[in-house]
């Protein structure tokens, strides 16, 4: 199911919905060939495991939320956007922006640029934009654009196009940026969550393309989670094993499809329209009808699910939240 639910057993990473990936974006800007949107989605409203909705604060504020964009083909970060969200005061958090680049950028070292400061997080229908210069930021509860039979797949790939994710919520982090300060050519991108509550920066989610997380379980699932793509060669053969499993391919033929699935980048060149897997992803790319045949070995090749009808024709393109929500803390 994308990248939701992530951690052990379908739960969060390090049993915290907030720092949980969920999806990653990256196409050109409509009507601006110049600039392009990055969108880091996280936090499930509802669980699996633990079952029922999660909390309503947005964002942890002993986290970082980054978006990783590899501009050499060596699938180290060259440049990172970095999102931190300030304690609740009165029930309201605020986030900020921040760029870092070259060696800086694939590390934890916080010598970065600060870009956009207080930006106000949004919890109800309105979408609160904040401005600088040529960057344009949200951050805040959006309705989910991932769209999937979840039941239908739990139910050994029996699909009916009932749409698990129709009402749900997620939240988005959302960039416009000028392309000039991204690359100019083809490039590579991940997102990752940290957690800072112990003192120090632990990496506790992390991906790119959707969908990748099926392959692994357990111990393989944690080390993938706190991995680098730079180290994903480590995983074709768990990769590989999934798919001689599940599609009934052979060994070769499996470690042809894991090698392409890896490292786990989302590979973006600005100058051209996004359409994934071949070059970013849209908010109406229907991965599923892509994976399920990878998956399968062309034995099942969609789930009947399309597109949700309320995206946005402008900026932050996802669309309002199913649900408004207060600001008050509750648990995570």
């Amino acid at each position: 199911m994308s990248h939701h639910y992530s951690g052990p057993d379908f739960g969060f990473p390090h049993g915290d919905s907030r720092l949980d990936l969920t999806d990653l974006y990256a196409f050109p800007k409509p009507g601006d060939a110049g600039k392009s949107i990055l969108i880091m989605n996280v936090h499930p409203s509802s669980g699996v495991n633990p079952q029922g909705p999660t909390t309503d604060e947005p964002f942890a504020t002993e986290a970082m939320y980054e978006l990783k964009i590899d501009t050499n083909g060596d699938a180290v970060a060259d440049i990172a956007y970095r999102v931190i969200f300030s304690a609740s005061q009165g029930g309201a958090q605020t986030a900020a922006l921040r760029r870092v680049e070259g060696e800086q950028a694939a590390g934890t070292d916080d010598d970065a640029q600060t870009i956009i400061e207080r930006a106000p997080v949004s919890t109800g229908p309105d979408a609160l934009v904040t401005e600088a210069g040529d960057y344009r930021f949200f951050v805040g509860w959006r309705s989910d654009p991932f769209f999937f039979d979840t039941q239908g797949a739990l139910n050994n790939l029996q699909f009916t196009g009932a749409d698990f994710f129709a009402g749900a919520d997620v939240c988005s982090i959302v960039l416009e940026v000028p392309n000039s300060a991204l690359s100019l050519k083809k490039m590579g991108l991940w997102a990752r969550t940290l957690d800072g509550a112990s003192g120090k920066w632990v990496q506790a989610d992390r991906g790119a393309r959707p969908n990748q997380t099926p392959f692994l379980a357990g111990e393989q699932n944690a080390a993938y989670l706190a991995g680098e793509p730079a180290d994903d060669a480590r995983f074709v053969p768990v990769f590989a094993h999934a798919l001689e499993h599940a599609g009934g391919y052979t060994p070769a033929e499996a470690t042809r499809v894991a090698v392409a699935l890896l490292p786990d980048v989302l590979h973006y060149d600005p100058t051209r329209p996004a359409s994934y897997p071949n070059n970013g992803r849209a908010l109406t790319d229907d991965v599923v009808d892509f994976f399920l045949p990878l998956l399968t070995n062309g034995k099942v090749t969609q789930d009947m699910v399309g597109p949700h009808n309320d995206l946005l024709a402008t900026f932050p393109y996802v669309g309002a939240p199913h649900k408004a929500r207060s600001v008050g803390r509750v648990a995570a």
